[in-house]
Parts: C-alpha cells; sequence; structure tokens
C-alpha cells in the first residue's frame, strides 16, 4: 500500500527514465532557468510554487513547471492546496554529473 506522501507525488518521471535532450529543453527557456536557479538556493524540503517571483502568468507558471516535472529537473508534491517543488538534484548529479552545476554556474 502506498504512502500518503507517495500518494500526494504529482507525476514525474523515475530516475532511469530522465532524458538529457529533455533536461537541456527545458533548462534551455529563460524563465525555466530562471526558475531552476533561484529553486537551487531553497531549503532541500522545497518550496511552494507562487514563492519564486517569475514575470509570467499563473498558468504560464504551470506551464513551465509542468515542462521541467516532466523533464525531471524538479518534483513535485501537494501538501493541501500547495505544490511544493524540489529540485532534482541527486538525480541529474547521478544522471549527469556537472551539468547542473554548469548550467546554475554559467553567467549567462
Amino acid at each position: 500500500m502506498p504512502t500518503v506522501e507517495r500518494q500526494a507525488e504529482l507525476p514525474q518521471p523515475a530516475r532511469e527514465e530522465i532524458r538529457i535532450e529533455q533536461v537541456l529543453a527545458a533548462l534551455g527557456d529563460p524563465v525555466r532557468l530562471l526558475y531552476v536557479r533561484e529553486l537551487a538556493k531553497t531549503p532541500m524540503g522545497g518550496v511552494a510554487c507562487g514563492m519564486i517571483p517569475l514575470p509570467v502568468t499563473k498558468s504560464t507558471r504551470t506551464h513551465h513547471l509542468r515542462i521541467l516535472r516532466e523533464a525531471g529537473v524538479i518534483s513535485m508534491r501537494a501538501e493541501g492546496t500547495r505544490r511544493i517543488a524540489c529540485l532534482r538534484r541527486d538525480d541529474l548529479d547521478a544522471l549527469y554529473p556537472g551539468l547542473l552545476d554548469g548550467i546554475l554556474g554559467a553567467p549567462h
């Protein structure tokens, strides 16, 4: 029987299903890259989706977060009416060592 926390997770690829072309495409958008850079600065437990300001509407934010989640860059879980986003750093570092650090550290 699944745990309550597991039931609250939104659909996302398992580590072995994450593909580099999807990760790079997701991070290739400036708004999504901004979100991931800010998310990387937050605590490991994640942050509510609306807490990181983005220069887009709520519906566009939702679209960008879905792209990141489906690519395996972030995970999201429901906590009541909030959605908590976490960077999947462990998975990305295991699959593509140094990639995330290089992207996050790039000046442009």
